[in-house]
């Protein structure tokens, strides 16, 4: 690991196992409202007014889905890195990832040059 104490590492990875929680919770609680709406609409005939609503709404949820399921792999990645012994190094360049960015995002998985370098690189793509 990178060097952190016990507590500061425990303290992290049950930040990171709540919020895997509270995301599976949120991605089942979101599937169960969206069986429950397809079938209701099933149930009823709409008119094209609000089958487009419900199409967008759809889409919308959707898209909040996919980011929560995006969400929770990154954070299942990052807890997959405790098991291994490398958590709180950069998949980049192996350096350790600072105590204060793994607090804001204990989830990172690159350390603050890499992810500046990253970002400045996605930035300067058309």
């Amino acid at each position: 690991m990178n060097g952190l104490p016990q507590d500061q590492l425990q303290r992290l990875r049950d930040e990171l196992e709540q919020r895997k929680l509270a995301l599976q919770e949120q991605i089942d609680s979101e599937a169960a409202e969206a069986d429950a709406r397809a079938s209701l609409l099933n149930e009823i005939e709409a008119s094209p007014a609000d089958n487009a609503s419900v199409r967008t709404l759809n889409a919308l949820v959707s898209e909040a889905a996919e980011h929560n399921m995006a969400q929770l792999a990154i954070i299942k990645h990052a807890l997959a890195k405790f098991a291994d012994g490398s958590y709180g190094l950069c998949d980049n360049c192996g350096e350790a990832i600072g105590l204060s960015r793994l607090n804001a995002r204990p989830e990172a998985r690159l350390c603050i040059d890499c992810q500046t370098r990253l970002e400045k690189s996605l930035r300067s793509v058309p």
